[in-house]
């Protein structure tokens, strides 16, 4: 049987896709080389909610980006210094890591996840 071996692309609708991704490469780090994100290897959690969940706030809202970081604290404080909104709640953080919450200008939810045994903050 053959199999899947990782993502190969996240693919959405936006009102200005070239001020979204520049948000993205400016504002949380991913480097968009020639169109394609080179991502360092580790665990990606692929997880369908119930509909009903109320995991993110928005019920319309169909997808939540999440993110794999090192130095949470650091990247809660860059961003929080360029005017992103950060949301924390100790409720969020687990034996699998530490969580923050942040919207992309169009208003997708975005998960920042710092696994447990990632490389502390510097």
């Amino acid at each position: 049987m053959t199999r899947v071996t990782g993502i190969g692309g996240l693919f959405f609708r936006a009102a200005d896709p070239q001020a979204l991704l520049d948000w993205y490469r400016d504002i949380v780090g991913i480097d968009l080389a020639d169109g394609v994100w080179q991502q360092e290897a580790g665990p990606t959690v692929f997880a369908p909610f119930p509909a009903d969940s109320d995991y993110w706030p928005d019920r319309d809202q169909q997808f939540m980006l999440n993110l794999r970081v090192e130095g949470l604290d650091r990247m809660i404080w860059d961003l929080r210094s360029v005017g992103v909104a950060v949301e924390t709640r100790p409720e969020w953080d687990s034996e699998i890591g530490r969580f923050a919450r942040i919207h992309d200008p169009e208003g997708n939810p975005v998960e920042l996840w710092e696994p447990a045994g990632a490389a502390a903050d510097t």
